[in-house]
């Protein structure tokens, strides 16, 4: 896993951006509110559920592919 966070400054703006690299995939999430505190925290949120997302989706194509070993081995 790899992560590169920027926090930037636009004029009044606070700007929090995330970027995973995960094996396989890629997760961006960024943020824009107007303290840098609340930026963050809201990125922290999002980060959140997209990282729980993607372990789901992970988990239910392992799951599907054990399914179906099992489906051939009962068949033959």
């Amino acid at each position: 896993i790899d992560a590169s966070v920027q926090l930037t400054v636009e004029k009044v703006r606070q700007r929090a951006e995330i970027t995973l690299r995960l094996r396989g995939n890629n997760i961006h999430v960024e943020s824009l509110e107007q303290d840098m505190y609340a930026a963050i925290d809201t990125l922290v949120d999002k980060l959140d559920r997209q990282v729980l997302r993607h372990k789901d989706r992970v988990k239910d194509h392992q799951s599907e592919t054990l399914k179906r070993q099992q489906e051939v081995q009962q068949s033959q």
